[in-house]
């Protein structure tokens, strides 16, 4: 009789701090959830836990029923997923740009965004991807981003917007913020804490000139966080070695990219004497897909 009273005790004690355990998961991801564009209306709410969710990191292709991207990952994440629907005096671009205010005031890293075409089909996206008919809208109409956010205990959050006008010019969000767990890689994330911010990296072609496939979204977040007081910018060059070429033509090459970066950000608010320069050329290797190649690898070291 008292083993069996022992056994219905230790089952509620169990119970409760199970209770509080989930209550207190589901606070933390309450309190970190983006606020909703205000003029929009909230269709659908979809709790995520997986093992293996997919996240693009890049444009999206479909070959033989398959999805294919230069860069996706399967990441262990819990979160959620929410569908609203813009109000018809309103437009998807400025409730992405009200997602987009929230995660620089975060201090998030934009991992990676396309717009219209540059993005693949909206069919994917909506189908394949993200499993909403509803996103099914006009290609050359649809936006996506990733963002990274590490916070101060090293709890990592990816928030995925994505926004699309459909052929009837409804106009949609879709809204995905999850928890990664710790130990798993996330392509692009690199290192994020209280005082560096980076990778940002910055693929380059040229040799005499340069041109440099940076996106608006991170120019303005190196600035923003270059302002700050006491800050300093890391421009770290690589370079590919080229057949036969010698190693000291690769390191020039990656030497001139910087400089050229060096000067946009000069003229953008980062005075060459807040910068760094660290020129590598091809004498580093990593694993990393989206670390190879031709780049300047951009870091804020804040004070």
């Amino acid at each position: 009789m008292s083993n069996t009273s022992f056994n219905f005790r230790a089952l509620a004690c169990l119970a409760v701090l199970c209770g509080l355990a989930i209550g207190n998961a589901n606070a933390s991801l309450a309190d970190s959830l983006p606020t909703p564009y205000p003029q929009s209306t909230l269709e659908k709410t979809v709790n995520i836990a997986s093992s293996g969710h997919l996240v693009l990191f890049s444009p999206v292709r479909e070959i033989n029923n398959e999805i294919r991207s230069d860069t996706m990952a399967r990441l262990p994440v819990r979160g959620e997923g929410r569908l609203y629907q813009i109000a018809r005096d309103a437009s998807r671009e400025r409730a992405r740009d009200h997602y987009l205010r929230q995660l620089a005031d975060r201090g998030a890293r934009i991992l990676f965004e396309c717009t219209g075409v540059q993005c693949g089909r909206s069919n994917v996206w909506a189908n394949q991807i993200f499993g909403e008919a509803v996103l099914y809208g006009r290609d050359d109409a649809q936006n996506y981003l990733v963002a990274g956010t590490v916070e101060e205990d090293g709890t990592r959050w990816l928030t995925l917007i994505y926004t699309v006008t459909r052929g009837n010019l409804r106009e949609y969000v879709w809204v995905e913020h999850l928890e990664v767990t710790s130990d798993a890689p996330v392509p692009g994330l690199g290192t994020m804490n209280r005082r560096i911010i980076g990778p940002f990296i910055v693929p380059w072609r040229g040799g005499v000139t340069y041109n440099f496939d940076w996106t608006a979204t991170e120019r303005r977040q190196v600035t923003n966080l270059a302002s700050e007081q006491g800050s300093r910018v890391v421009l770290v060059g690589y370079s590919e070695l080229r057949s036969e070429e010698p190693l000291a033509s690769a390191m020039d090459r990656a030497s001139g990219a910087v400089q050229s970066m060096s000067e946009i950000l000069s003229k953008t608010g980062v005075p060459r004497d807040q910068q760094e320069w660290v020129i590598v050329g091809p004498a580093l290797v990593f694993e990393s897909p989206d670390r190879r190649g031709n780049r300047i690898e951009v870091m804020v070291i804040r004070r």
